[in-house]
């Protein structure tokens, strides 16, 4: 039987190791590498679910870059708002004529990103790219493309590695799955 480990009130089962996000970040950077040799790139990590995968992402890629940081929120509990606010922005200087990599952890709805996408395009960006470690294409409820994707999941919630439940489990090494009752 699998291990469950308890966030809050609620019960959490083992759902990606932390060998298999390591390696599919591996695999994630030296697309990353690729794509963006010779460029001026700035990686945008959405806080604060994706600062661990930020972290780990960017120790991957060998080209020479600019790391900068945003809060948008969206989530209470275990669902989304529907609505997104900016609780920590950056300045156009930062974000004009350069080759953008938004790092997010998850993309459900869309909204977060879409939010995000069209305030980086009011900054003149070269272009805007998003890389996350886990896609929901079943929750989408706007149009979005997820340019560099780890892993592709069901419309289920999870936290780890990163992602909360009302503020906690970020600092689980792994991705866990809320357990059917």
């Amino acid at each position: 039987m699998a291990e469950v480990t308890k966030v809050l009130d609620k019960e959490f089962v083992p759902f990606i190791s932390k060998e298999q996000i390591a390696t599919r970040i591996q695999a994630l950077g030296n697309e990353l590498t690729k794509e963006y040799q010779n460029k001026d790139v700035l990686f945008v990590s959405v806080l604060n679910g994706a600062f661990m995968f930020t972290s780990d992402l960017v120790k991957e890629i060998k080209v020479p870059l600019e790391i900068s940081f945003v809060k948008y929120a969206s989530y209470e509990g275990t669902e989304s708002t529907g609505k997104v606010k900016q609780l920590i922005g950056f300045n156009a200087d930062q974000v004009k004529g350069k080759h953008i990599v938004i790092v997010e952890d998850i993309v459900d709805t869309g909204r977060t990103m879409q939010a995000l996408i069209k305030d980086l395009e009011g900054m003149e960006p070269a272009s805007v790219k998003v890389v996350s470690l886990l896609f929901k294409p079943e929750a989408l409820k706007i149009p979005i493309t997820v340019n560099y994707v780890g892993f592709e999941i069901d419309p289920n919630f999870v936290v780890g590695y990163g992602l909360d439940y009302d503020g906690f489990g970020r600092n689980i090494p792994e991705i866990l799955v809320l357990k059917d009752k």
